[in-house]
């Protein structure tokens, strides 16, 4: 799945398999209260399907590919506004994949095979008076199938199901984990062909918290698209699910323009 372990480098929640349009505005105080919403179509008042047909012949072949894709699909910090920088390390270890043990700790190991290309990119708000480091990830996963990527949803589901408490590292945490599963057309899902969310608190190394955490993963054709938010000092729940609403979305967009039939 799609989660977070470490390698020596910054341990991600689950977008990350390492380690171990206009933006809202990215300044928030207080903790803020209340779950996200279903579907970034529900947080744009959208009450028609916004799926297109997926065109097989664009489904990519092999590894290259797929990493071809990958670059025209996944968000840079401009999808979130000028509050968010890129984090150090930027990019994470393409060639590596979490797994979450039976200890509810993630580790990672190789590429799967049904996983032809992953990447992770990590961005932050960084700390200012009054607030903390607010830490966003970003994942495109490819699989050779949409049977395949569907899986990995499921997968997701599941961990949540047998650790709501989870360890990324040594010195970060998840705990109380709830998850929610929307398939297209369930209540106001009319966005992906399938919607996940990931719920719970952050409890992080640089102290404090627990923070608000989100996980909010997306699905169309063979690609799935997911954007952590782990909260920090000052920064409300709906400012941390807003941004996360706000990546998934422009990366779904990209991911229907990359496999998506042409309409008419």
């Amino acid at each position: 799945m799609l989660a977070a372990c470490s390698d020596g480098g910054e341990a991600e929640g689950r977008p990350s398999p390492t380690q171990a349009s206009p933006a809202t505005s990215a300044s928030g105080s207080g903790s803020g209260s209340g779950r996200p919403s279903a579907s970034p179509s529900a947080t744009a008042g959208a009450t028609a399907p916004l799926v297109p047909a997926l065109d097989e012949a664009k489904q990519p072949k092999n590894a290259a590919e797929a990493r071809a894709s990958l670059g025209r699909i996944i968000a840079d910090q401009d999808v979130f506004g000028p509050d968010v920088t890129r984090r150090v390390p930027f990019e994470s270890d393409s060639r590596l994949w979490p797994v979450l043990g039976q200890d509810c700790a993630w580790q990672t190991s190789g590429l799967p095979a049904d996983v032809l290309a992953t990447s992770t990119r990590h961005f932050q708000i960084a700390p200012k008076e009054g607030q903390g480091r607010l830490k966003l990830d970003v994942t495109v996963t490819v699989h050779r199938n949409r049977e395949e990527s569907g899986w990995e949803t499921a997968r997701a589901m599941e961990e949540v199901l047998r650790c709501p408490d989870q360890r990324l590292r040594a010195n970060e945490e998840v705990k109380g984990l709830w998850g929610g599963a929307l398939y297209l057309g369930e209540q106001m899902n009319g966005w992906t062909e399938d919607s996940f969310n990931e719920v719970g608190k952050y409890v992080g190394e640089e102290g404090g918290g627990p923070y608000h955490y989100i996980w909010n993963q997306a699905q169309f054709g063979p690609v799935t698209v997911a954007v952590t938010g782990k909260g920090a000092a000052g920064f409300t729940t709906e400012t941390i699910n807003s941004l996360v609403v706000q990546g998934t979305s422009r990366m779904m967009l990209n991911a229907k323009q990359e496999f998506g039939k042409a309409a008419g």
